[in-house]
């Protein structure tokens, strides 16, 4: 899962076992079920995953009788959360172990989303099928009636290239991540986080390399990295120089992207992958921060900086 580490709070992801029934055909890459049951769904994958399975509680407890007489209870709603929830599979049809995270989206019988939820699933081997289940948190007061779940989007990196899970340290000794980005008035910016979580120093000195990918991972073309703001925007601390550091162990260092997704001739550009190295030599982890550069052709980075204090 992204983590968020000052713009955007972070993406729930909780789970639910899920019990199924009489089988329906769904749209593609989206899941129907009835109140008070849970529903079989049979919809072409997206990208590897499907969903296969939906559950929708009851608004409130009822009871009828059974065929043998006995009586049949709704599931009511559970205290925490809103008992939305879907079981779903990742099949990885390549050749080398790949890490995926999926959005999901709870929508109405119209459409409307009324949550989503990111889920990663990590280390899916050639040939393997993983299975899991996924649940809505809870509802405003007043919201829409969730009765669909959709897979969103798929992204999925070299399991070799993945940042490294919450608590886990890599051999390298230093977790990289990115955040969800945060946007205003066209103008997007996605953070970077260098965490040292070895026992040794480690040493920075100016900007994470990147490489720019494609859907295919991929070489883009075409876009310019530019150290600092690029006139992109100012007082965004982009300008900042580049200053060594040293980072102790469990210290961290910050760096960003920044671009703008205006429109004007030519062709857009969609990045949905970007390859991080924290400096030239170190391990590569790849992000998707799906960088919309529109027809700008530019992304600025940031020097590596300690967080404010």
């Amino acid at each position: 899962m992204r983590r968020t580490f000052s713009l955007l709070p972070p993406l729930a992801a909780l789970l639910l076992l899920t019990a199924c029934g009489s089988e329906q055909a769904g749209t593609p890459g989206a899941g129907v079920a009835s109140p008070g049951s849970g529903t079989a769904v049979t919809s072409p994958p997206v990208d590897g995953v499907r969903i296969t399975s939906v559950y929708l509680p009851s608004a409130s407890p009822s009871a009828s009788p059974g065929s043998d007489g006995l009586s049949v209870h709704a599931d009511p709603l559970p205290t925490a959360g809103s008992g939305v929830s879907a079981a779903y599979e990742v099949t990885n049809d390549g050749t080398e172990a790949l890490t995926y995270t999926i959005l999901f989206d709870f929508t109405t019988d119209a459409g409307e989303v009324m949550g989503n939820t990111d889920e990663t699933v990590r280390s899916v081997g050639p040939g393997a099928t993983v299975r899991g289940t996924v649940r809505l948190g809870t509802l405003s007061p007043g919201a829409s009636r969730v009765t669909r779940v959709k897979v969103s989007r798929v992204t999925k990196v070299s399991a070799a290239e993945a940042p490294a899970a919450s608590g886990a340290c890599p051999p390298s000794g230093v977790r990289l991540t990115a955040d969800d980005g945060d946007a205003a008035m066209g103008l997007r910016v996605v953070g970077l986080r260098l965490e040292n979580c070895g026992t040794r120093d480690y040493s920075l000195d100016g900007y994470p390399l990147l490489e720019l990918l494609d859907e295919d991972r991929s070489p883009v073309e075409g876009v310019r990295i530019v150290h600092g703001s690029g006139g992109i925007s100012t007082g965004t601390g982009f300008d900042d120089p580049a200053r060594p550091l040293v980072l102790e162990p469990g210290e961290s260092a910050l760096s960003g992207l920044m671009w703008r997704n205006t429109t004007g001739f030519g062709t857009a550009v969609d990045v949905p992958y970007v390859r991080v190295r924290a400096e030239r030599g170190a391990d590569p982890v790849t992000v998707t921060p799906h960088l919309d550069l529109g027809t700008t052709g530019k992304l600025a980075v940031r020097a590596w900086t300690r967080p404010p204090e």
